[in-house]
């Protein structure tokens, strides 16, 4: 009986967690990822409002598959940046401006994506 209640849990918590991955919000690109961060941590914030119960436990389960693929598109496009902005700082040294006026145009469309 024991191992048929162990097999049970396992399914059912199987099925639980391939669900939770299918609703999970894809963020393709930074802009998505933005919008995924900032609605799925407003989400997590709610759920946590209503107290950690057993539905609101598997409610911010769900949340942080999306907040996870946000995060890291995010991080990813972030490195990136990082990448960009050491471009502009040397160039700018160099006093090269089409390097200058190229890398700047690149960095301010990520940047912007970010921030406002």
């Amino acid at each position: 009986m024991k191992t048929l209640i162990q097999s049970a849990t396992l399914a059912l918590t199987t099925i639980v967690a391939g669900h939770a991955l299918a609703d999970a919000q894809p963020s393709r690109n930074l802009a998505e990822a933005v919008k995924n961060f900032s609605d799925y941590n407003s989400r997590l914030e709610q759920a946590m409002a209503q107290g950690l119960t057993p539905e609101s436990m598997a409610q911010i389960h769900e949340l942080t598959y999306t907040l996870k693929d946000a995060l890291e598109k995010i991080n990813e496009e972030m490195d990136g940046l990082t990448d960009t902005l050491e471009e502009i700082h040397i160039a700018s040294e160099a006093k090269d401006a089409d390097e200058v006026k190229s890398y700047t145009s690149e960095y301010l469309k990520t940047a912007r994506t970010v921030i406002k």
